[in-house]
Formats: structure tokens, sequence, C-alpha cells
């Protein structure tokens, strides 16, 4: 009998290293192609509409800059919680209740203008998503409950808590019933970088900064290094004197503020109230940015835009090829699938064992007689 097992490589190969993600996005639009084939779908021309003519405008790079903005931002944060081996899969949670605290003022206080206004609702923002990441740090830390589950089922309490939120208490009065707040004032609408040419606004340059900002802290500070022994070897991170428990609230908290801060972001950039969904799937989706990236927030920043423009070609094929739009997600699975793959072969190698019969045991001799 055959069976497959992997064996860890004593030294992984420093240029497939750097080529994975590029062999994985290869490996993806094969993928696709063959997938559109089966469509009956021509893949050059569901490829041109899909990577090509999202992006042949200058209004619509910006949009491609709104959809990349709160990919980048959350999936900066998650990398930090990654190099140090703390699994955060809530981001998408703790974007929405970003979104959700830091409309606190234009919601319950839209009397309230001025220059103020946009700054404390950031700050609100990153609290919100912060507050609601220290909720899986204290149960691992208290009670070593598994990050990845609590994280996960927080993400639909954030999301029932914001339907509950828009259809009742928060309800516009004069929405015609629709499940929406009220509009946000002029105040606490993020301003647009280049409006004449389109409407990206300041999210995108707070991605940009924060990536620069967490490559210096990973890169060129002790808290980076502390982030780096722990998530590779905790033993000798305890030997050091690196505390776990404290790592596991600087990561969980740094993320949920940076989820916090996009989803904030795009609910007073992008749509300018709060509705029942204020998210695709950003959350989840910066999980696949971050790999793609290497966990390095630089490249994060290149695979924020690649993971966007998925975005914008599913919509474009669903238009124009009338392809459903969960085309989209699934280019975005096949691209974390063949990410994590080309990771395990860099790692691991397989081998081929055979369980061989067992060998029968020599009879005794007899005892000669005397």
């Amino acid at each position: 009998m055959m069976r497959l097992e992997l064996v860890k490589r004593p030294q992984r190969s420093m240029l497939f290293s750097a080529l994975s993600p590029f062999i994985a996005f290869v490996l993806t639009i094969i993928a696709g192609a063959i997938m559109f084939a089966l469509l009956g779908v021509n893949p050059l021309t569901a490829f041109r509409i899909y990577f090509i003519e999202p992006i042949s405008q200058v209004w619509q790079m910006h949009e491609l800059a709104i959809k990349a903005a709160p990919l980048i931002l959350i999936a900066v944060g998650l990398s930090v919680c990654y190099k140090a081996n703390i699994w955060n899969i809530g981001a998408e949670g703790q974007f929405i209740l970003g979104g959700i605290v830091g409309s606190i003022f234009p919601v319950l206080f839209p009397q309230f203008e001025g220059p103020l206004v946009l700054p404390l609702m950031l700050l609100f923002g990153m609290i919100g998503g912060a507050a609601y990441a220290a909720i899986p740090a204290l149960l691992k830390t208290r009670f070593n409950t598994n990050e990845i589950l609590t994280s996960l089922m927080l993400v639909y309490v954030a999301q029932l808590f914001l339907d509950w939120l828009v259809r009742g208490p928060w309800r516009d009065p004069q929405g015609h019933g629709f499940p929406q707040t009220i509009q946000f004032n002029d105040s606490a609408i993020l301003p647009e970088l280049l409006p004449e040419s389109g409407r990206a606004n300041w999210g995108f340059v707070f991605a940009l900064i924060a990536a620069v900002l967490i490559w210096i802290l990973m890169s060129r500070m002790l808290k980076g290094f502390e982030v780096r022994v722990l998530g590779s070897s905790p033993r000798a991170g305890r030997f050091a004197g690196f505390g776990l428990s404290r790592m596991v609230f600087f990561a969980f908290l740094l993320s949920g503020a940076l989820a916090g801060l996009a989803g904030i972001s795009e609910v007073s950039g992008a749509i300018g109230q709060l509705q029942p969904v204020i998210s695709p799937g950003y959350g989840f989706t910066a999980i696949i940015v971050a790999f793609l990236g290497r966990l390095n927030p630089l490249g994060i920043v290149a695979a924020g835009l690649v993971l966007a423009l998925t975005y914008l070609g599913g919509e474009a094929v669903q238009s124009a090829l009338g392809i459903s739009d969960k085309v989209a997600r699934v280019f975005q699975g096949m691209l974390l699938f063949f990410v994590l793959g080309c990771d395990t072969l860099i790692h691991y190698r397989i081998r081929l064992t055979g369980l061989s019969a067992p060998k029968l045991e020599a009879a005794p001799k007899l005892e000669e007689a005397r």
C-alpha cells in the first residue's frame, strides 16, 4: 500500500520562495482559463475584460485604489499576527465594528460639524476595531481558547449587530423604510484625493502610510524582532524574556485597529452611510493579500492592488459576459490555494512510502532430542 508523506526540507530555496507568488498567479491564470472554457467563454476575451478593461481609464484607476485601500490596511495588520504565529481570522468583524463605532458621531450627533469630526471618527473606528479584536485575545490568553474559532465566530456577531442597528435604532426616519442610516454630513465625509478625475479618497493614503510604518516596525525596531522570534520559536522567545500573552494582545489590537480604520474609511469615504452590508468580504480577502505579499508590508501593497483588480474584473465579466459575480471569489480562492500549495512544496517535499508486508519470523529451531 502506497501513501504520501510530507518531509521537511533541510533548507528551503530562496529563489522559489521569492518566485512563489508569481508561480501561484500563473497557475491561477491557467486554472481560470480552464474554468472560462468550461463556461463556454473564450479565455482570452474573458481575461481581457477581467484584467485589462477595468484599469483602462483614469477613473477606473481611482476605483482600483478604493478597492485596494481596505485590503492593504487589513492585510498589513494581519501580517503582524501571522508573523507572530497568531491566527486572527476575524478581521471582517473588526472592519465592521470599526465602521459602526466610527459612525457614532455622524449618526447620533449629526449637528456636530467641524474639522474635529473626521479625526474623531477615524480614532473611534480604530478603537472599535481594536476593542473587538481584544475579545479573542483575552479568550486565548485567559482560557487558552482557539483564536481561529473565536475570531471567526465574532464576524457573524458583528454582521448581525450591524443589520440590527440599520433596521432598528439607527435607521433613517426619512429613508422610506430602507435599512440604512442618515447620510453623513460633509464634515464626516473622507475627502477625495483628485475629485476632478475620480473618487479615490484618503483611505488609500492611510493604507500606504500604514504599510510603510509596519515595515519599519517589523524590520527596524525591537518589537518587530520580538514578533519574529515568538512566531518562529516561542521557546526561544521565553528564554529572551518576551511575553507570549503580551504579544497576543499586541498583535490582535494592532490588526484590529487597522481593520477598524479600514472600516470607518470605507463607510465615510466610498459609502457615506451605514448599510446592512458595508464589505464584500474584505476581511477574508485580506488573508489572501497577506500571504500573496509574503507577509511583507511593502509586498502587501502590490498584492492588494492585484486582489482589488479581481473585484473590478468580476464586476466587468458579470456585466459584459453575463457570468456570475462569484467568479471573482473563485479566482481569489484559487489564488490562495496555489499560494499555500507553493509554500508547502517550498518547505516540504513529497515522498512516496510503501507499507511492506510484515516479515514472518523464522520458526525456532527444534531442540535436538538427546
